[in-house]
């Protein structure tokens, strides 16, 4: 079991790598509105491949392995896998890692001009991470079982 300081500063690194994962969870969507709106082939498209693809590999992916790497760690140094909360949260930190990945395909689409999908898709799947993230923090701050 980690000792009170260092749970922590792992506590608060896991926060601080929660904060970064959704800021580009809840921006990449957005950039793909307004990427849908540019012409392909277009300056304007080729600047957003360029801030998609630094969101995504410099910031989202490095920010999702550290989150999870700490979680998993909390979880483990203070036993709290038979909560119920945690594998409610754990679902939720599941789904949210899935529309990583569905973003990281569309990210790829765009990227090679193949995107199909309307800028309205993109409006919804901007929705997707905040409601996940209400679920993860109720689970984590209420533990309602």
């Amino acid at each position: 079991m980690l000792d009170g300081e260092m749970y922590l500063w792992v506590k608060a690194l896991h926060v601080i790598a929660i904060i970064a994962w959704m800021a580009g969870l809840l921006y990449l969507p957005r950039l793909f509105v307004y990427h849908c709106q540019a012409q392909v082939g277009s300056n304007q498209s080729d600047t957003f491949k360029i801030m998609e693809r630094r969101l995504l590999r410099a910031i989202m992916n490095p920010a999702m392995i550290i989150s999870w790497g700490l979680g998993i760690w909390m979880i483990v140094s203070q036993n709290l896998i038979t909560e119920h909360w945690v594998h409610a949260k754990l679902l939720f930190v599941v789904l949210l890692t899935i529309f990583h990945m569905m973003m990281s395909k569309w990210r790829k689409d765009f990227e090679f001009d193949r995107n199909k999908r309307p800028e309205r898709f993109f409006r919804i799947m901007n929705e997707v991470p905040t409601v996940l993230m209400i679920g993860i923090v109720i689970f984590v701050i209420v533990k309602p079982f």
